[in-house]
């Protein structure tokens, strides 16, 4: 019996399929300078088999949710602006 991987989306639950237009996000610290704060910056990227593994990494299945994920971590940012480089 051959091993079945399963991904979800992390925004709507969505299970991923062979196709489909599915990305990966997490948040990194940034810092503009060496005199600036950090910074949570949020990432983006097309899925990545290796990369869709790690934890810190949210699966989302498309463009609405991944517009979605980042109007929740805006809004969350936008309420704990003294928290620096908060997760996804």
């Amino acid at each position: 019996m051959a091993f079945q991987e399963r991904f979800y989306c992390d925004v709507c639950g969505k299970e991923k399929g062979e196709s489909g237009d599915w990305w990966l996000a997490w948040v990194d610290c940034y810092k503009a300078h060496d005199d600036a704060p950090e910074q949570p910056l949020l990432k983006l990227t097309r899925w990545e088999r290796v990369l869709s593994h790690s934890a810190e990494v949210k699966h989302l299945c498309g463009a609405a949710c991944a517009g979605t994920l980042m109007d929740r971590w805006m809004s969350a940012q936008h309420e704990n602006q003294d928290e620096s480089c908060a997760t996804v």
